[in-house]
């Protein structure tokens, strides 16, 4: 679940009082890991795979309550943020109100503090660079790094977002603390690729495959798969993979020690791109005339490694994957993923099959980018459903009724670790659906209510867990 699905009363979840709320729901139900999605800004279309910083924070989690505590914001301010609905994240609305309100709420902030502010952003020289990035695309109404005509910075702008970092991660390492006194891991994610108008590209060009005007010769995507029939055309621009080892790959050490600061274990999104990565023509319309191109490989992980010390990395290796994968997977240690949705696409024998799970993976119902457990099992056909369901050991007529048969099935198997997206605890339908990947709309939306989370069964699950020595 991601941070923005929790509940609250200012259009997205954040790292309020209702973080902890959660993390003593999943202390009470005997659960110990909470997966979340990235945390940086996210893009015209929501996505948090898409950021403007691969070390900066979203704005919109920094939590109102505890500013107006603090004295930064009003109380007719902060009633001016209230929700219209609880359902969804309100995004046009965060966008244009959000920043200017914490930008705002950092010039109350008294001459002590605001030390405290510079000295933290002066230690950390990506977030810094990240606060310059921003006030300069204020400054040029938005518009991408490769246009800017001005370069004269805001002050005001510029200590807002110091101001705003400063917040967040200070926020968020009280949630993180709150959870690991609760035995709650925390996991993160990392997205493989970054932005092409983003601090990261705009402060390291030699690192990226860019033309003389900073956009990308190359970007990145995935070939045609079950999710999409021309493949993905993600459009990110690709690394220098030779470059970025003249100088020991220092920006992706310095991102992996960064997220392994901010949570006990990170997933490594489109892990296979470390072996191989699908790179597409510039000006391609589909990423279907892309190719394979190979990536850093074996040397590259054992820098993660070295980085880790230990802590739980996960390897995104969903999708096409070839033998040469397979075994970069093996060969760095990580657990892989398992998708049971997957498993029954078709009635091959296959590695999302719970029978064939090993111990070294983490296993899914499904992710954020997969339907529902329930809105997947609307949209099976009659027979494969009926595979299913035989195959978790329920073949009664009423097949909803089949759904604790399905996860029960993931808790016995083999796998270190199982994870249930919070809509299938909640054993809810396609209308809750995270994301569709190749699709721009409607997407990144879906939130919680308290009431809805109090619904949920504990006993069932500290049942099952107890049951699987989970």
């Amino acid at each position: 679940m991601h941070i923005s699905t929790l509940y609250g009363d200012y259009s997205c979840g954040s790292f309020g009082k209702e973080a902890k709320e959660f993390i003593d729901f999943l202390s009470d139900t005997g659960f110990s890991v909470w997966q979340v999605l990235p945390f940086g800004t996210t893009d015209e279309c929501n996505s948090p795979y898409k950021s403007y910083s691969a070390f900066g924070g979203n704005p919109y989690f920094v939590d109102l309550n505890s500013l107006y505590e603090k004295g930064y914001i009003t109380y007719d301010e902060l009633n001016r943020q209230k929700q219209n609905t609880p359902y969804s994240c309100e995004y046009k609305r965060l966008f244009d109100e959000r920043v200017t309100l914490l930008c705002d709420c950092a010039q109350k902030v008294p001459d002590a503090e605001r030390e405290k502010i510079e000295k933290f952003i002066e230690e950390n020289n990506y977030l810094a660079d990240f606060c310059k990035f921003m006030a300069l695309k204020s400054a040029n109404s938005d518009a991408e790094w490769q246009k800017w005509q001005n370069f004269d910075i805001d002050e005001k702008i510029l200590f807002g977002w110091k101001f705003i970092q400063y917040e967040f991660f200070n926020q968020w390492q009280e949630i993180k603390k709150y959870a690991n006194e609760k035995n709650i891991s925390i996991i993160g994610d990392i997205p493989i690729y970054v932005s092409q108008d983003s601090c990261d590209v705009w402060s390291n060009r030699d690192e990226f495959l860019l033309d003389e005007k900073g956009y990308p010769t190359s970007v990145a995507g995935v070939p045609p798969d079950y999710f999409s029939k021309d493949g993905q055309l993600w459009g990110n621009p690709l690394y220098d993979w030779d470059k970025m080892k003249k100088n020991d790959c220092k920006w992706w050490v310095d991102r992996i020690s960064h997220m392994l600061k901010m949570f006990d274990g990170i997933r490594i999104d489109h892990f296979r791109g470390l072996e191989s990565f699908w790179s597409v023509p510039a000006d391609a319309k589909t990423a279907a005339s892309g190719k394979w191109v190979k990536g850093p490989g074996l040397d590259f992980i054992e820098k993660i490694k070295k980085t880790a010390d230990g802590k739980m990395i996960i390897a995104e290796d969903l999708g096409e994957i070839s033998e040469d994968v397979k075994r970069l997977v093996e060969d760095s240690g990580f657990p892989g993923m398992r998708v049971l949705q997957f498993g029954f696409l078709s009635y091959d024998d296959n590695v999302h099959l719970p029978h064939n799970y090993i111990k070294n993976c983490v296993a899914y119902t499904g992710t954020h980018d997969n339907n529902t457990l329930l809105g997947y099992l609307w949209e099976l056909d009659a027979d494969k459903k009926k595979y299913l369901l035989k195959y978790c050991g329920y073949e009664n007529e009423n097949w909803e009724n089949g759904f604790d048969s399905i996860v029960r099935t993931l808790f016995a198997s083999s796998a270190d670790t199982v994870i249930l997206p919070i809509q299938d605890l909640l054993k809810y339908g396609s209308d809750t659906r995270l994301n569709t990947p190749g699709t721009s709309e409607n997407n990144w939306l879906y939130r919680i209510t308290k009431d809805q989370l109090s619904g949920i069964d504990k006993n069932y699950y500290r049942d099952l867990i107890k049951l699987y020595k989970r």
